[in-house]
């Protein structure tokens, strides 16, 4: 079954972080693409760089800014194949933003075909 891995945390929750320790969990990020049952994933640019649309009424609306305001925001996704929910979550645990304040929620993705 496949999963969506979505990391969220607190914006510049890494801000006070060591150069060193930065760059380690950045190697944790890339090592994941390394794994298996890795099939895609990005880090997204800043919450203030996103739009919301909406339609009413035939009309689109926009908005600048993230959907909800929240203390954490959407920092990345990452699509896996996993056996189960158990092993999605074995590899949700590894994502370094579950450790460093952050949440990585597991969702399984609705098979189209």
């Amino acid at each position: 079954m496949r999963y969506a891995l979505m990391f969220y945390a607190e914006p510049g929750h890494d801000d006070d972080r060591p150069e060193a320790e930065r760059v380690a969990v950045q190697a944790e990020y890339e090592a994941l693409g390394n794994d298996p049952r890795f099939l895609s994933g990005a880090q997204l640019q800043p919450a203030e760089t996103a739009t919301s649309v909406r339609v009413a009424g035939g009309r689109t609306l926009l908005t600048d800014g993230p959907f909800a305001d929240t203390k954490e925001v959407l920092g990345g996704i990452c699509l896996i194949e996993a056996a189960d929910l158990d092993e999605a979550i074995e590899v949700a645990a590894r994502v370094p933003a579950a450790r460093y304040g952050g949440v990585v929620e597991v969702r399984p993705l609705v098979a189209l075909r």
